[in-house]
């Protein structure tokens, strides 16, 4: 590919690009329920990423893991503001800070691990799997359109599959270990879909 034919693909790229970003900021603007799917999923999706860059330094011993995890921890006070117009204060701290404690626990799960400490680990899991239902019975009891065994199931999966890729990064099976992640981003884009379809249905007013 010559110079000319580049600087070509690169405009009509650049190009491409611009307009998809604007079309899809105008039908966001357009489409109220479609803006509110579009920022929860977004603020899933970073929890789920900076999880990631967690087990990432942690297992590795990077120097970044205090920064990551300071990062990590601002999704959960995010996540309660988004619901706040909609449940209100006391909802959406009660959602932060059960966040943060399922945070913490995926900490654990991961020191555990990388230490090779069982009795840890089981401790660990447990508060982990105590937290998420803590968080569907809470979300499920703000709104009835969401069946709090419903969000059980898909958080539970989002333990099964984070635990899997720090499982398979300490085996050093790079191939499960992605193939995990693949499927932790799926299960969460479908969680924070339901959360986002729930919140429309329930407040038909605000999505006219």
């Amino acid at each position: 590919m010559n110079a000319r034919t580049m600087s070509v693909a690169a405009f009509l790229t650049a190009t491409l690009i611009g307009w998809t970003a604007t079309t899809s900021m105008a039908g966001v603007k357009a489409d109220p329920a479609l803006g509110l799917k579009m920022s929860m999923r977004k603020l899933w999706e970073e929890q789920i990423v900076y999880t990631r860059n967690y087990i990432i330094s942690s297992l590795a011993g990077l120097e970044d893991v205090d920064k990551v995890e300071e990062r990590l921890l601002r999704n959960p006070d995010d996540i309660g503001w988004a619901i706040k117009p909609y449940y209100g204060d006391a909802v959406g701290d009660s959602l932060a800070s059960f966040l943060r404690n399922h945070i913490y626990w995926t900490e654990q799960v991961v020191i555990a691990s990388k230490a090779g400490n069982e009795t840890g680990l089981a401790r660990a899991w447990s508060s982990w799997a105590f937290t998420r239902h803590e968080i569907a019975k809470l979300l499920s009891r703000a709104n009835p359109n969401l069946v709090q065994d419903d969000l059980d199931t898909m958080l539970q999966k989002h333990l099964d599959l984070t635990k899997a890729e720090v499982e398979a990064r300490l085996n050093k099976d790079w191939r499960a270990d992605i193939r995990a992640y693949d499927d932790v981003h799926a299960n969460i884009l479908m969680f924070a879909d339901a959360l986002s379809a729930g919140i429309a249905k329930q407040f038909p007013g605000k999505f006219k």
